[in-house]
């Protein structure tokens, strides 16, 4: 794909000015369309994210092949993860002025806590540094899945204008102002639905990003090839026909209803994302292509849960996902409300049973423990 459509005679307007030992390692002489022995009609500058980051013997990663091979120009690798330095690669188009800078994905805690201690360096453009746009991209948790297992973005310096954010799955595409550090940022989010969660069901969009000098504008492009997505929540306790004495079949009989209204409800954002996805892309998936679909059920209260598999029968030839369509789940219990419902026996063997439990083991990191 890159070789088809990033090769050809056309001209490419950028002027590079780096240096391409400093954007690129030793893996490639120069820019890729600087090359003599190239032809590179379309530039594609690529960091790597945490699925293929460098590893093993020589640790190198599936990009330096790319990168070698002079398909992609490779850059935001570093070379250590405790002290980090960060050169931008430098592009001119005419009067606007470009500084890329690129963070290859490192593990969260390790560099949340390499930026915690002010050892990550952003180094700007030695001359005219008010003329250039400044625009990073970096693959890390945006979102905090614990205390230091993502990256705030008030780590990041404020002297840059746009963020792009890989990583997260989530399609949050157009810019958020970031008020503390004067930055927008972008979060394009995956392109496909990789899980079946509430944050992959969002309409999945690209961006064509223009610049012109020190203002940028972004234009959201509606992907038209993606298999339509609906996720819902049922409370079993809150549905006004259904008690803890209903019976199975009555319950299914409910959940099947809903998947059927999910169905329909997939059919039309389908439709919509033919209508106003790219006129000149074709519909690959055809006229209507099987959806995903996930009900995720709580039946705390009293209600008993049945075997999701065999509800999933009953749309084995309509949906993508037929084994796994319903997810059950009941609410957690306040501790503390039991305790005080149960007197001071149950509370004492309570509080020696926790004592007993070791903690999760998720929540100690070797580095925690050298540090």
């Amino acid at each position: 794909m890159l070789r088809k459509n990033c090769m050809g005679d056309r001209a490419v307007a950028l002027e590079y000015l780096s240096d391409p030992a400093v954007d690129f390692g030793e893996q490639f002489p120069t820019v890729n369309y600087e090359d003599p022995n190239l032809n590179i009609a379309l530039p594609v500058f690529s960091i790597h994210g945490n699925h293929d980051d460098p590893s093993g013997d020589g640790n190198l990663s599936a990009l330096d092949v790319l990168g070698t091979s002079g398909l992609v120009n490779y850059f935001g690798r570093q070379a250590e993860v405790d002290n980090i330095r960060v050169s931008p690669v430098l592009l001119r188009k005419g009067r606007t002025h470009l500084a890329l800078y690129g963070l290859g994905n490192v593990r969260d805690e390790r560099l949340h806590r390499t930026m915690a201690r002010k050892h990550l360096t952003m180094c700007q453009p030695a001359e005219d540094t008010g003329k250039w746009f400044n625009l990073m991209v970096l693959h890390q948790n945006r979102v905090a899945h614990g205390p230091k297992s993502h990256i705030p973005e008030h780590f990041l310096s404020s002297f840059l204008d746009l963020v792009v954010w890989g990583h997260e799955h989530q399609c949050q595409v157009d810019p958020e102002y970031n008020h503390q550090k004067t930055f927008y940022v972008s979060q394009p989010g995956s392109s496909v639905a990789t899980a079946l969660s509430a944050g992959e069901a969002e309409a999945k969009h690209v961006a064509l990003l223009r610049i012109h000098r020190r203002n940028f504008c972004l234009d959201k492009i509606r992907l038209k090839n993606v298999r339509p997505f609906v996720i819902e929540d049922v409370v079993l306790a809150a549905v006004p026909a259904l008690s803890p004495q209903s019976t199975e079949g009555e319950i299914i009989e409910h959940l099947r209803q809903r998947v059927e209204a999910m169905i329909a409800r997939a059919q039309r954002e389908y439709q919509a994302q033919l209508e106003h996805g790219d006129p000149h892309v074709a519909p690959a998936l055809g006229a209507q292509p099987k959806p995903l679909v996930r009900v995720r059920v709580e039946y705390s209260g009293g209600f008993e849960s049945f075997h999701p598999q065999r509800f999933g029968l009953l749309f084995a030839d309509r949906v993508a996902n037929p084994r796994d369509i319903v997810y059950f789940y009941r609410k957690p219990r306040a501790a503390s409300q039991g305790s005080q419902r149960t007197g001071s026996a149950v509370t004492q063997e309570t509080q020696e049973s926790r004592a007993s439990v070791p903690a999760p083991v998720e929540a100690m990191h070797v580095e925690s423990l050298i540090s």
